[in-house]
């Protein structure tokens, strides 16, 4: 039923340094580059590539490209490093890989099997799932595990800066919530929209508890994260899903993790070493990256229309155009 290539979609190992040309699209004194640089932000992750599967087309796309089974570790690695690339990298390196990444989407369409109707990965509405779960769960680990919240100058910051990582996808800006509150209606009026289904309940599983055939590193990893990402979850998220997990599991993770990471905040160096073990080898890399990065060409950040249009010779890609 699908037309898209079985090949892992990944935008290629990084060929440029991550901040050459300029501080990307938020800085160093931002509270994204704070939060995504986190040692909560692996457990964030996990939290939210579990959550994609509750969106039928996009459970459709992971089942029938099938990356997550033929090689889970490289898939999430990818993945990872594609986000840690729009918080932290310079913008020639943030478009030039949404940009592959949109492309790379384009070949993932087919039929849905619970609807009968077409999907399509560069679908804004998914992508715009895939984003608010993605820096929503980041943030929310980050409080829970790691040093709480922001100041509410640092989440209006934050939030906003997750409309502006929204520009380098298919999702319209204008959908992209800008706040807590919004965070949740967004969650209260896309809630009655999700489903499960056995190829769904399969892949949340799969990730959660991944199985020692696909290797002993991907079988620890999230085996050792999966009890700490349910238990940042809601309960009507974790019913639905299948991977609900008794209340003692839940303090007894939130005190164990917390004491856990605190060490690895001081200690970066071990920390990208844990992040390569944990996430993958270029994810790590770009972690280590990050740590050592030389001051770039222009030392300010710049917007994503800028960058585009400096780097990607036009404003919109064909896949942006496409996608709409």
């Amino acid at each position: 039923m699908t037309e898209q290539t079985t090949s892992r979609p990944e935008f290629g190992a990084p060929a440029m340094p991550l901040r050459a040309t300029d501080c990307g699209f938020f800085g160093p004194d931002s509270p994204t580059w704070k939060v995504w640089t986190a040692p909560t932000a692996v457990i964030g992750f996990q939290r939210a590539v579990t959550l994609e599967h509750f969106d039928p087309d996009l459970t459709a796309s992971v089942a029938d490209v099938g990356g997550i089974y033929a090689d889970p570790y490289g898939r999430l690695d990818h993945t990872f490093a594609y986000f840690l690339i729009a918080a932290v990298g310079d913008s020639r390196m943030a478009v030039s890989a949404a940009d592959h990444l949109m492309k790379v989407h384009m070949q993932s369409t087919g039929i849905e099997p619970i609807s009968g109707k077409r999907y399509s990965a560069n679908n804004p509405a998914s992508q715009l799932w895939i984003h608010v779960t993605g820096w929503h769960s980041v943030l929310k680990c980050y409080e829970m595990y790691g040093p709480g919240k922001l100041t509410a100058d640092e989440e209006r910051r934050y939030w906003a800066d997750c409309v502006t990582a929204a520009e380098l996808q298919t999702c319209r800006p204008s959908d992209v919530p800008t706040s807590r509150d919004e965070v949740r209606d967004y969650f209260e009026t896309i809630r009655p929209t999700l489903c499960v289904s056995e190829r769904a309940r399969r892949g949340m599983h799969y990730l959660l508890h991944t199985p020692l055939d696909r290797g002993p590193r991907a079988w620890a990893s999230s085996r050792l994260v999966a009890p700490a990402a349910i238990a940042s979850l809601p309960q009507w998220m974790r019913t639905l899903g299948g991977f609900d997990q008794p209340a003692v599991v839940d303090v007894a993770y939130r005190t164990a993790t917390r004491v856990a990471l605190a060490p690895l905040a001081s200690r970066p160096e071990l920390l990208s070493h844990v992040v390569t073990r944990a996430v993958g080898p270029m994810t790590g890399a770009l972690y280590r990256q990050h740590l050592h990065a030389d001051t770039p060409a222009f030392a300010g950040t710049v917007t994503v229309a800028d960058a585009r249009e400096k780097y990607l010779a036009g404003p919109a890609t064909t896949a942006r155009v496409e996608a709409q």
